[in-house]
């Protein structure tokens, strides 16, 4: 028997970053550009959007850059038609070199810097102490995006792309959120009271996002106050078979509240990046066939984060009362007197079903849909199924962690009666860009799979139903299809 493996804390969240995003208030800051390339009059413009004071300094500055002062719609902007000295970068707060000579760009930088500035220079990636990205302009709602220099024009697409996807009118919304912050927090002294309140307020800002909010809307939503369990509590939620647009709006309400989330190795890793960036990350390591954390350590820490005040996600693969043990988690937290809920997921029989395109219940071919396990509590196949139902001709039978008993069942199946042509198929890593399909049928499968050699979570299904799919039309993604050798 293998060593139980014991829950660890992760580290969720980021991978490395070429660059550190950062966001510089400018608003009656003092700002400095010297020189007049071509890339001088829109670094002016946006030092001036941000509510800079900007000094312009250029010997002979262009007809561009001499029409910047009279477009501006916020800052100030000081036109000086003289070469720039270091007296002049005192009190700047940011710095910007535009010139074309490169040793007058180098005495630039080091006198920004003596001077205590941030400094960038148009062109010259490395005499920069910060970089310009593409800009997203929904003041005060900003967006940044950089590729380093890598591919600007694949930048600008991606601007255009977030452009498209938020409305002007969220403006408007971010706006009345920075007024309303104190309002807000003088009336809800919780976080997790508070963070629902500004749930409530970002659902409604995607539903009429042409709007500007009123008094109207900060007095309902303020009505609209949870009521929330005193102290901790835990939930249950699917994380269904690995595709993460597949989480429900609920599932990733819970993990944005999430204190501490408690997930297991099946879960797909994008689907941490969806939790709070503060929310403590824990390996629960639930694996079929390996090596897991036993159930009660698990149930044992689940409570005891709980009992300290912690909201807690147990996050599980799939749907938690498909096969997940939740039975015995809900338990634990009843007998401990933990607040419990549950919030369902796509099980791996719908997703791989989707996947695929069949129908798991296709009116003629299957009166009844039955979800099966593969194995018992000591990795057997059990010893108490009903193979009468299994063998049954109307019925489609999705067997969830199969590949240990796979070929045992199967013969099992045919020798109670499962005809054996009946159409079958085990696919891999569900909904996942990884995902496989081996198909055959019940009397040929198993040894097809095990010819595939394909690894990663596994379910089966059996049934008429799975050979209803249009003429023609092929599974999709790497199939071993029953002509196979």
């Amino acid at each position: 028997m293998s060593t139980p493996r014991q829950p660890r804390e992760t580290r969720a969240g980021l991978e490395p970053l070429a660059v550190l995003p950062v966001f510089v208030p400018l608003q009656d800051k003092r700002a400095v550009l010297a020189g007049s390339n071509a890339g001088a009059p829109w670094k002016v413009k946006l030092l001036a959007a941000a509510g800079a004071r900007v000094d312009v300094y250029a010997e002979e500055p262009s007809e561009e850059l001499r029409g910047v002062p009279a477009e501006i719609a916020a800052g100030s902007v000081t036109l000086h038609e003289r070469r720039w000295t270091p007296e002049d970068l005192h009190g700047a707060a940011f710095a910007i070199g535009a010139m074309e000579d490169e040793d007058d760009c180098i005495a630039f930088v080091a006198a920004a810097r003596k001077a205590g500035a941030i400094v960038n220079a148009v062109d010259r990636p490395h005499l920069c102490d910060v970089k310009f990205g593409a800009i997203v302009n929904r003041s005060p709602l900003v967006v940044g995006i950089s590729t380093e220099g890598a591919a600007p024009v694949f930048g600008q697409t991606v601007r255009a792309r977030i452009e498209a996807m938020l409305p002007r009118g969220f403006k408007h919304w971010v706006g009345a959120a920075r007024d309303w912050r104190e309002t807000v927090s003088a009336r809800f002294h919780g976080f997790s009271e508070r963070r629902g309140f500004w749930e409530r307020f970002t659902d409604r800002a995607f539903a009429e996002p042409d709007r500007a909010p009123t008094q109207a809307d900060l007095d309902d939503l303020m009505g609209q106050a949870e009521v929330l369990p005193m102290g901790g509590a835990v939930t249950l939620v699917g994380a269904g078979p690995g595709d993460a647009e597949l989480l429900t709006l609920k599932a990733l309400r819970a993990l944005r509240n999430a204190d501490v989330i408690l997930y297991d190795d099946l879960v797909a890793p994008e689907i941490l990046d969806y939790a709070r960036r503060e929310a403590r990350t824990m390996l629960v390591g639930k694996t079929g066939h390996g090596p897991s954390c036993r159930q009660d350590d698990i149930n044992a820490l689940m409570v005891s984060l709980a009992k300290t005040g912690k909201q807690v996600v147990r996050l599980k693969s799939g749907d938690p009362l498909v096969f997940g043990r939740a039975g015995e988690e809900i338990e634990a937290c009843r007998l401990a007197g933990i607040p419990c809920t549950v919030v369902p997921g796509v099980s791996a029989a719908q997703g791989a079903a989707a996947a695929l395109g069949v129908s798991l219940t296709h009116r003629d071919a299957a009166r009844r849909l039955q979800f099966v396990t593969g194995h018992d509590r000591r990795g057997a196949l059990p010893d108490d199924l009903n193979w009468g139902a299994l063998a049954d001709k109307s019925v489609t039978t999705v067997v969830y962690m199969p590949k240990r008993t796979l070929g045992a069942l199967l013969e099992r199946a045919i020798t109670e009666g499962l005809a054996p042509t009946t159409p079958a198929l085990v696919v891999f890593n569900a909904t996942r860009p990884g995902q496989q399909t081996v198909a055959g049928t019940a009397a040929d499968l198993a040894g097809k799979v095990e010819a595939s050699g394909y690894e990663g979570p596994a379910i089966l299904m059996v049934g008429e139903a799975l050979g209803r799919r249009e003429a023609g039309t092929a599974l999709p993604g790497p199939e071993l299809h029953a002509a196979a050798s």
